[in-house]
């Protein structure tokens, strides 16, 4: 198995994006009602992140029926090191309050696409 350093520097010499992330996945450990509790004080620490320009996307994932929301949640952060990402994450309102555990990955994203539409307007942005 590679170093995840060589892998990356190898992925730019081959012309990859490159471009690493870090993945969060966060899972529930206490009540649906303590994790409500907890709700507000979360979303303003992600819109925290956001506008410090840390947070890339987040939010709920369903359970594998893909017809359930049991509380767990997916999180991407834009850092410098895993240490900075580990920093970002062990600040979640939620993470702190115990109602949620969670793991750290690092992500290198290489494929993949992006569609922004900008309506200037109508002042509309999607995107998809």
């Amino acid at each position: 198995m590679p170093a995840w350093s060589d892998y990356k520097r190898e992925a730019k010499e081959r012309g990859s994006l490159a471009l690493e992330l870090f993945v969060v996945r966060t899972v529930p450990v206490k009540s649906p009602e303590e994790l409500r509790a907890t709700l507000p004080d979360h979303l303003a620490y992600q819109a925290k992140q956001e506008a410090a320009g840390k947070l890339a996307f987040a939010g709920p994932v369903s359970d594998a029926s893909g017809e359930l929301m049991q509380g767990e949640g997916l999180i991407v952060y834009r850092a410098a090191s895993i240490e900075e990402a580990r920093h970002i994450a062990d600040g979640d309102p939620m993470h702190v309050a115990g109602v949620r555990e969670y793991d750290l990955r690092r992500w290198l994203v290489n494929e993949g696409s992006l569609t922004l539409e900008v309506g200037l307007s109508g002042q509309r942005v999607s995107l998809t």
